[in-house]
């Protein structure tokens, strides 16, 4: 016979974690869930978790975002482009976003400035700014959504991810590329975003040398996923099977998070 374990819940309200746990879901899982009345108990038979305790709740959340990731990345085209636009679209001026200010913003000598290569790769030398902005340069005018809800339109210029993971003789059947930047910032991405056409390593904003506001000297462009996902003033790259985490990802936001 199926038993079901009563849910006690001390201090945690029901309504507040289902609809916690319905954010986490991509918009159609989010629409369908919903729809067909969600409920603690939809949730638990969807994760297999049972809620007790506060600690409890907080599992049950981890499981729906590790689901939603699941979802994103079957339903995921690595041919879809995302959308875009004029010059005339761009927004003047561009955002500064980060979780400090840009007085903090790394400052960083270009001209002493390294990429660190590691992982599953053929070719680990490290590369200097001027030897990566001599590669064939591709241009994007796309759209950045940032989770907190606000939208901005910039033009980007740089280098394909893929064409660079291809010349260092990188596994492109490994699972992530993992970044890490000069401000303790670290962000993976699944293989599949970093082959995608409009993933870029970005040199050049508005047709100009990369600002130190957007993440000079190199960024990760990635108009298919939520802005924390782009991250800026990188420094090194490893191409790896293992799941490294990252700065949002630790504290809970999704890891695939795409648009």
């Amino acid at each position: 016979m199926l038993r079901i374990k009563r849910l006690l819940i001390p201090g945690v309200d029901k309504k507040l974690l289902v609809r916690d746990a319905a954010k986490l879901m991509p918009d159609v899982s989010r629409r369908r869930f919903l729809a067909g009345g969600a409920s603690l108990g939809a949730l638990t038979l969807l994760t297999g978790c049972d809620v007790v305790d506060s600690d409890s709740a907080e599992h049950l959340l981890a499981q729906v975002s590790k689901f939603n990731d699941a979802v994103q990345a079957a339903i995921f085209s690595p041919t879809t482009l995302a959308p875009t636009f004029s010059e005339k679209d761009i927004t003047r001026p561009f955002p500064f976003n980060a979780y400090y200010s840009l007085d903090e913003a790394p400052t960083i000598d270009g001209g002493e400035w390294r990429l660190e290569v590691s992982g599953l790769v053929q070719n680990k030398k490290s590369w200097t700014l001027p030897e990566l902005t001599q590669l064939p340069e591709v241009s994007q005018i796309t759209r950045h959504v940032c989770v907190e809800g606000w939208s901005a339109i910039g033009q980007w210029s740089g280098v394909r991810l893929r064409d660079f993971l291809e010349l260092i003789g990188a596994d492109t059947k490994a699972n992530y590329v993992w970044f890490r930047c000069a401000d303790d910032y670290t962000s993976p991405i699944d293989m599949p975003t970093a082959l995608h056409p409009q993933t870029q390593m970005t040199f050049k904003f508005g047709n100009e040398v990369l600002p130190r506001a957007y993440g000079y000297p190199m960024k990760i462009r990635i108009p298919t996923k939520l802005g924390f996902k782009n991250p800026k003033y990188v420094v090194s790259m490893e191409v790896t099977n293992d799941y490294k985490g990252g700065y949002w990802e630790d504290q809970g936001y999704n890891s695939f998070s795409g648009l």
